[in-house]
């Protein structure tokens, strides 16, 4: 005698089983959390220049031109603008990246100024350098083409010394 209706009760248990399988499953382990968009800030840079033009190739007319680490590009740069006098320059510079409280490096700031392209520096240099209110007094390879001052940034643009 054949039994009928076994083929049936087995459809009907594996359609059972299946439709519960969802029910088995573990939730995954959640991810990494999505990363926090960073945080910019403005900030007011000022540079002293020497009095005397110590370049000989008279291009002593030239404006300061400020860059920052954070910087991806050379049109990036900033060039600082006289508003107290021949020899003090300055500029707001937009969309500098908070690194303060410190979490990573500094930033690596500096100007090149035209009076001082005869000097080993080429020109560039951080001394007389105020970043965000901060006088640059952290320097990194000083008196070379390569010097940089050090300095960090707050969520108020105010400048921090890395000391």
């Amino acid at each position: 005698m054949k039994r009928q209706g076994s083929w049936s009760l087995l459809l009907a248990l594996a359609m059972a089983l299946a439709g519960t399988g969802c029910d088995f499953q573990k939730d995954p382990v959640a991810g990494p959390s999505p990363v926090p968009p960073g945080r910019f800030v403005s900030v007011k840079v000022e540079y002293r220049q020497p009095q005397g033009c110590q370049n000989s190739q008279g291009s002593c007319d030239a404006r300061v031109v400020f860059f920052g680490s954070w910087m991806k590009t050379r049109s990036d740069e900033v060039l600082l603008d006289t508003r107290f006098g021949p020899n003090f320059w300055e500029a707001v510079v937009q969309n500098v990246p908070v690194n303060w409280p410190p979490n990573d490096y500094p930033h690596y700031v500096r100007v090149y100024d035209p009076h001082l392209l005869d000097t080993p520096s080429g020109g560039v240099t951080a001394a007389r350098l105020i970043v965000g209110g901060q006088v640059i007094t952290d320097y990194d390879q000083p008196g070379t083409p390569f010097e940089s001052g050090l300095i960090y940034i707050d969520d108020n643009g105010v400048g921090r010394s890395p000391d």
